[in-house]
C-alpha cells in the first residue's frame, strides 16, 4: 500500500521561500495531477518530495506510509518506493541504458543481484510496449536522446523499478501525440491498489489519456483548489486568472 501525506510544507531555495504551506494527501490506488502557473512550485515539490538536498525544507513535514521521511536521504527514500521522473532527464554517457535500471534494481533489492535473463526479458517486454526501439537498451543512458525518447525511458524505468509512489514532472512536455499516448499508456498500466502517482502538468491533454482522481491547482506556492477531473477542464476554459485571488488570500 502506498500514501503519501504533505503536512503544512514550507520549502526554501537559496534562502528563498518557494513553498508557503503545502497540505496534501494521495491515498494508495489514486493518481493526482497537479497544475498550475509556471514558477508557482510544482517543480520544487516534486523535488521536493524525492530528497533533492537543494531544497531546503523550513517547516512541515513528509509522511510517506506512515513514516516521517522528512529528513531522509534520496537514496534512502527511493529504498521505500519513491520515484520521481524528472523534467529534464539527465544524459550519462558511459553507462547503458540497461545496466542503468539493472544496477537501480539490485540497490531496490537491498545490493542483491536481480539475474540477468529474466531481467532481458521483462526489459524487452517493456520496451516493446512502450515501443521503444530495442537498441536504445545498450545506448548510454539518456545519451543523444531527442525529448520524447527521454520521457519515454522514465516511463520505462518506472515500470521496471515498480515504485509505489511516482512523481511525474511534466512527463508530457514536448511530447507529440502519439508519443503522449505511449507514456500514457505507460502511467496506465501501472496503476492499481499499491501505486499512487502526482503527475505535475500544465496541460488538459495529458488527463484525456490518464484521467487522475484528484487534481489540485497550485499559485503561489501553496494549493488553491482541489477537486475532481472536471477541475481541470474548467481550468482549461478559464485560466488561472480567477483562482489568483485565492492565491493572494492565503
Amino acid at each position: 500500500m502506498s500514501s503519501l501525506i504533505i503536512d503544512d510544507l514550507h520549502v526554501a531555495v537559496a534562502g528563498e521561500e518557494i513553498l508557503t504551506g503545502v497540505n496534501l494527501q494521495i491515498n494508495s490506488g489514486e493518481v493526482h495531477a497537479l497544475m498550475g502557473p509556471n514558477g508557482t512550485g510544482k517543480s520544487t515539490l516534486s523535488e521536493t518530495i524525492m530528497g533533492n538536498p537543494r531544497y531546503e525544507i523550513t517547516a512541515g513535514k513528509l509522511i510517506f506510509n506512515g513514516e516521517d521521511i522528512t529528513q531522509l536521504t534520496v537514496d534512502e527514500r527511493a529504498q521505500r518506493g519513491v520515484f520521481l521522473a524528472m523534467q529534464y532527464p539527465m544524459e550519462v554517457a558511459g553507462i547503458s541504458n540497461a545496466d542503468f535500471i539493472h544496477a537501480a534494481l539490485n540497490a531496490q533489492n537491498n545490493g542483491q543481484a536481480i539475474p540477468v535473463l529474466p531481467f532481458l526479458q521483462e526489459l524487452k517486454q517493456t520496451m516493446e510496449f512502450l515501443e521503444i526501439d530495442p537498441q536504445v537498451a545498450e545506448r548510454g543512458l539518456n545519451a543523444d536522446f531527442s525529448g520524447g525518447e527521454k520521457k519515454r525511458n522514465e516511463i520505462l524505468q518506472l515500470m521496471m523499478l515498480k515504485p509505489s509512489l511516482a512523481i511525474l514532472d511534466e512527463i508530457d512536455s514536448g511530447l507529440d501525440i502519439d508519443a503522449l499516448k505511449i507514456v500514457a499508456k505507460g502511467i496506465n498500466a501501472m496503476r492499481g491498489d499499491n501505486f499512487s502517482a502526482l503527475m505535475v502538468t500544465h496541460y488538459q491533454r495529458l488527463l484525456n489519456y490518464v484521467v487522475p482522481d484528484v487534481v489540485h491547482i497550485m499559485m503561489n506556492g501553496h494549493i488553491v483548489d482541489t477537486g475532481g477531473p472536471e477541475l481541470a477542464t474548467q481550468l482549461e476554459a478559464t485560466g488561472y486568472s480567477q483562482l489568483a485571488e485565492a492565491g493572494d488570500n492565503h
